[in-house]
């Protein structure tokens, strides 16, 4: 990550560059035990911005045919502790809208995708 804050990749066994808090927390959170045919990677990204979540996910995706096509299900569930002050209400409401935008970007860009590798409907495979 640049001084900026910009975005930190960090590849192999799940952990990550540097001695702070978010090398700790990517120990501690983000370490996967992986098979010899599995990668993994972390992204992170600093936000300029007071949002005092204490916020855990967890993202799966799942092969599925859409209209005769590959496809994939993207589930996230979400744990968030709920700052002093707010409710949980107006938390959850938060984070699902950021989940919402995520999901539209990861979808955005991924069928951006396969528009451009012109993929076969799945009989023809």
């Amino acid at each position: 990550m640049n001084e900026n804050g910009d975005v930190l990749v960090s590849r192999g066994g799940g952990g990550g560059g540097g001695e702070g808090a978010e090398s700790q927390h990517i120990r501690r959170h983000h370490t996967p035990d992986l098979a010899d045919n599995q990668c993994t990677s972390v992204l992170t990204k600093r936000i300029r911005a007071p949002l005092p979540l204490n916020y855990s996910s967890i993202i799966s995706v799942h092969p599925e045919i859409i209209d005769g096509r590959p496809g994939s299900l993207v589930l996230e569930s979400f744990v968030v502790d709920v700052p002093e002050g707010n409710t949980k209400a107006d938390t959850c409401y938060f984070v699902e809208a950021l989940i919402k935008c995520n999901l539209k970007s990861l979808a955005d860009v991924s069928e951006r995708l396969a528009v451009q590798d012109r993929t076969e409907p799945i009989d023809r495979i």
